[in-house]
């Protein structure tokens, strides 16, 4: 698999779990509800982690790439 392959393959990981986090947020009315609940708590805590894995996968793509990818997309 070339370089392009798993760049592209790692994007679109990404945005599979980003899809994912509407999904978690069904019941929540309010950020008061993450706290009312275990499952409010279960919820919060699987977006987190959602968001943290994402975070680190960007990373790894700004590394991979010496910034050439994300540095386009900055203000």
């Amino acid at each position: 698999m070339s370089d392009r392959d798993l760049l592209i393959d790692r994007l679109t990981s990404i945005l599979e779990a980003l899809e994912r986090i509407p999904r978690r947020f069904a019941g929540i009315e309010e950020p008061s509800d993450f706290q009312a609940s275990e499952a409010g708590i279960d919820r919060k805590d699987g977006i987190c982690m959602v968001l943290i894995a994402v975070g680190e996968d960007f990373k790894t793509i700004d590394r991979k790439t010496g910034g050439k990818l994300l540095g386009r997309y900055l203000l």
